[in-house]
Formats: structure tokens, C-alpha cells, sequence
């Protein structure tokens, strides 16, 4: 549980109420949509020929990753509201 606690420390923080895990869920996707923005903007480089194959293989990858963190963070915000995890 403190391993959950230490990565997803946004996911415990906001508890309580509706209108606490609102909150908690926007932010969610706001840094989910921000991140994506960057990776984006940075996918604008793969124009380079072999450089460009690599960044553009490791951004996806990023990308994916972000996208799983702010879809977990969500899932365990909504099992702590529900007192499915404590």
C-alpha cells in the first residue's frame, strides 16, 4: 500500500468527497492532456532520418506510459473514494 501511496501520491491526497475526487479526476486528465501537448510538440523533431525513427519509437512509448499512469491514478482515486482500497 505504501508503494501505491508513493507513486500515486495525487490518488490518495483528494478523498473524502464527491467533490474532492471531481478535483482529483480533473487534474488527472489535465496533466494526462498537458504531457501529451509536450510529447506532441517534441514529435515535431522526427523529421530527421535515423535520429528522428528512434524519438519518435521512444515518444510513442512515453506517450503510453503517461496515458497509464493517468488512467491508474483515476482507477485508484475512485477504489480509495469507494473504500476499496484503505
Amino acid at each position: 500500500m505504501d508503494t501505491l501511496k508513493k507513486i500515486f501520491p495525487l490518488s490518495f491526497k483528494y478523498v473524502g468527497d464527491v467533490k474532492n475526487l471531481v478535483i482529483g479526476v480533473i487534474i488527472y486528465v489535465v496533466a494526462g492532456i498537458i504531457a501529451g501537448a509536450v510529447i506532441g510538440i517534441a514529435g515535431l523533431l522526427t523529421g530527421i532520418p535515423v535520429l528522428g525513427a528512434i524519438l519518435a519509437l521512444v515518444l510513442r512509448v512515453l506517450g503510453s506510459l503517461v496515458d497509464l499512469y493517468v488512467t491508474a491514478g483515476i482507477v485508484i482515486e475512485f477504489l480509495v473514494h469507494f473504500k476499496v482500497i484503505k
